[in-house]
């Protein structure tokens, strides 16, 4: 063992694209600050982060209908669907900086343009989604969205998914070209070049086993080196854990008032891939549908064009699955681990309100492979099973608390915890995730280093243009905006937003 102990001014736990981001934002602002990295695996964005582990998607909320929810009165409620626009924006805006100043190269080894849809049966779901179109269609961060309920223009769009439907139902799908599918795994590690030519110190196989206050105030690390078992001592005046599902873990070993009373919730995922050609070329789209009643909404059915190392194949998914670990490489115990005295009431109560999806991961656990043929079946009526490998994607870990709507409320989303000095936070949560990574670390800015903001806020605006400006309250930013990050960016020229238009049969 060595008692070696260092002192930094910032230190990053967890490779992946939140660490990156921060990382990225912290260096750019305070370029003398001294950043150190402590990742657990062999390299960048071996979790969540990876390719194989999420579906790509830049979550801007063209496609996914569960980010526009259908109120009592029948009007649709786009309040969470805008938020998300937005902060993919905000996203995209930095990504576009970074390849100005040519501190990241090629952007189109993370990011290409595929069209994002959503596609219904059903008549209530096609009434539904042609109300969803209407609302959006009005916004201007939504403009050149197109719907159709014509099976022929269906055709067109989504030939794969037509090809031997039987139409005895309704169907009709929305479709904008502005999608992009991203690779965020060669993003971060992307990012981390990047950092690392800054001179950030990055130490893979490196676990963070323990973490507490010191006396002066900052934080003391016990970290472990994996291959030799020797463990060091770093210390920092700031530290961010962003860990992924093991965030929870250091988060309550911090003891900081903040981090009290939250549990964790494991949900694995499968996708169904194809990578034959033939099949791979009749498809060119992120076409989401309605989730099954009972699902999480991370489990919202996708049939996605995906780009991994300039080839093409095809995600259908994710079924949900169970696993007691926190992370896809993680233990067995981390969910039991998790369990304290202090969260112990509020993991009971989730347990009794959640009976429904704890039943239906269950089912899911359960499919065979042909079982879930069948339901991709619902996307591609002509599916062969030996034409679509099974494979495990990444795990995610929801967040349980006590909140105003009852004890042991579970929570579909991100959420940042920092103590109320600043000197520590940590994200928790799932989705939208890493396509919003960019305004949930500018949060964490914002929160831990109150003292800096008004002065980085120049830089801020250098890097975000519209930073602290609703893009949707200035629609004349919009076009702006779009135009200049698709021009960066590569994914459209920069071409002019289409007008919404509407197909109808």
């Amino acid at each position: 063992m060595s008692n070696r102990q260092t002192k930094t001014d910032v230190i990053l736990i967890g490779a992946g694209i939140m660490s990156a981001t921060l990382g990225s934002l912290l260096k750019e602002l305070v370029p003398d600050w001294e950043i150190k990295v402590f990742e657990r695996r062999e390299g960048a964005g071996e979790e969540s982060s990876n390719e194989l582990n999420n579906a790509g998607t830049g979550h801007s909320s063209l496609c996914e209908l569960n980010y526009t929810v259908e109120q009592p009165d029948g009007s649709i409620d786009i309040s969470k669907a805008v938020k998300v626009n937005e902060e993919y924006q905000v996203s995209k805006q930095f990504w576009s900086y970074l390849v100005n100043s040519n501190l990241i190269r090629n952007p189109r080894e993370f990011i290409v343009p595929v069209p994002h849809m959503s596609f219904v049966q059903g008549e209530q779901d096609v009434t539904f989604l042609k109300k969803r179109f209407e609302a959006l269609s009005n916004n201007p961060l939504f403009q050149g969205m197109e719907f159709s309920d014509d099976p022929e223009k269906l055709m067109e769009w989504i030939p794969l998914m037509m090809k031997d439907r039987a139409l005895d139902k309704p169907v009709a799908a929305t479709r904008i070209e502005s999608g992009t599918d991203v690779n965020f795994g060669a993003l971060t590690r992307t990012l981390f070049t990047h950092l690392k030519s800054k001179k950030v110190d990055i130490k893979f196989k490196h676990n963070v086993d323990d973490i507490k206050r010191a006396s002066d105030g900052s934080w003391e690390l016990k970290v472990r080196n994996v291959d030799s078992d020797t463990v060091e001592r770093h210390t920092a005046k700031f530290v961010f854990i962003g860990g992924g599902g093991g965030s929870l873990h250091l988060l309550q070993k911090s003891g900081i008032p903040e981090g009290k009373g939250i549990g964790g919730f494991p949900v694995s995922g499968l996708f169904l891939v194809c990578q034959k050609p033939d099949i791979v070329a009749q498809h060119r789209a992120k076409v989401y549908g309605q989730a099954p009643v009972g699902a999480p909404p991370m489990s919202v059915p996708h049939l996605d064009t995906r780009y991994i190392d300039k080839k093409e194949s095809l995600f259908f998914g994710p079924f949900a699955g169970f696993s007691p670990k926190f992370l896809k490489y993680g233990s067995m115990l981390d969910l039991v681990t998790s369990v304290n005295t202090q969260n112990l009431a509020t993991m009971m109560a989730a347990g009794v309100k959640n009976v429904s999806l704890t039943s239906y991961l269950i089912k899911q656990v359960m499919l065979s492979k042909e079982k879930r043929i069948e339901a991709l079946r619902e996307f591609v009526p002509n599916a062969k099973s030996e034409d679509w490998d099974l494979l495990v994607a990444g795990q995610r870990v929801q967040i349980i608390k006590d909140t105003a709507a009852g004890k042991g409320t579970l929570q579909f989303g991100t959420e940042v915890i920092s103590a109320a000095d600043g000197s520590i936070a940590a994200l928790l949560g799932a989705s939208p995730g890493a396509s919003t990574a960019v305004s949930v670390m500018l949060e964490v800015i914002k929160k831990c280093f109150p003292q800096q903001i008004t002065a980085w806020e120049p830089k801020i605006k250098e890097m975000i243009p519209t930073y602290g400006v609703s893009l949707v309250n200035n629609p004349e930013l919009v076009h702006e905006n779009h135009a200049s990050t698709a021009r960066t960016l590569g994914l459209s020229e920069g071409l002019p937003l289409q007008k919404a238009r509407r197909t109808v049969s």
